[in-house]
């Protein structure tokens, strides 16, 4: 298995399915790293320290985050299982990007952005990055959102570890399409 399908594997066991390899995370996501590699392991996936210190380092979204001592790793945002990250709330940046594709426009019109399945609205400070977001459903359609009068209206944000910023949802009135 390449570096990339690992790391896709790692996504989807440190975001949605620690169950899958029976790995315990605690209430803000971390998982032991020893016990992560020996159950990635048992499941015939060749991991060890070195490549999952290159994976966290050199993944292009900066998914995943080590803690201080490199004991513990977690995903940086994105789950759909309930943790808390322990971010703070911040002020954004006055205008802030989300990536999507044709077939939500409509419902995005009428609802908004909405969490779905995962925790938090991402949103991005890069028209770049919100397109390779949306690039993986097809054609992108880049979305600018008024942060500040969101933020003047008390909606609140966060901003991971890898600069994603994060909210709750994103009412269309303040969604420029």
């Amino acid at each position: 298995m390449d570096k990339i399908n690992i790391s896709k594997f790692l996504s989807l066991v440190l975001r949605h399915k620690p169950e899958e390899i029976n790995l315990d995370l605690d209430e803000n996501g971390w998982a032991n790293v020893d016990e992560l590699i020996a159950k990635v392991k048992a499941k015939k996936i060749p991991l060890h320290f070195e490549l999952l210190e290159e994976i966290v380092e050199t993944n292009d979204k900066k998914r995943f985050s080590f803690n201080d001592d490199l004991a513990k790793i977690r995903a940086n945002q994105g789950h759909s299982i309930n943790i808390d990250l322990a971010l703070k709330a911040t002020e954004p940046p006055a205008m802030l990007y989300h990536g999507t594709v044709l077939k939500f426009i409509d419902s995005i019109k009428k609802d908004g952005l909405k969490k779905m399945s995962r925790q938090h609205v991402h949103l991005s400070t890069s028209i770049t990055t919100a397109t390779k977001v949306a690039e993986r459903r097809g054609k992108p359609i880049i979305l600018t959102v008024n942060c500040a009068a969101m933020y003047q209206d008390s909606f609140v944000f966060y901003v991971s570890n890898n600069g994603v910023w994060l909210t709750d949802n994103v009412p269309s009135k303040y969604i420029q399409f």
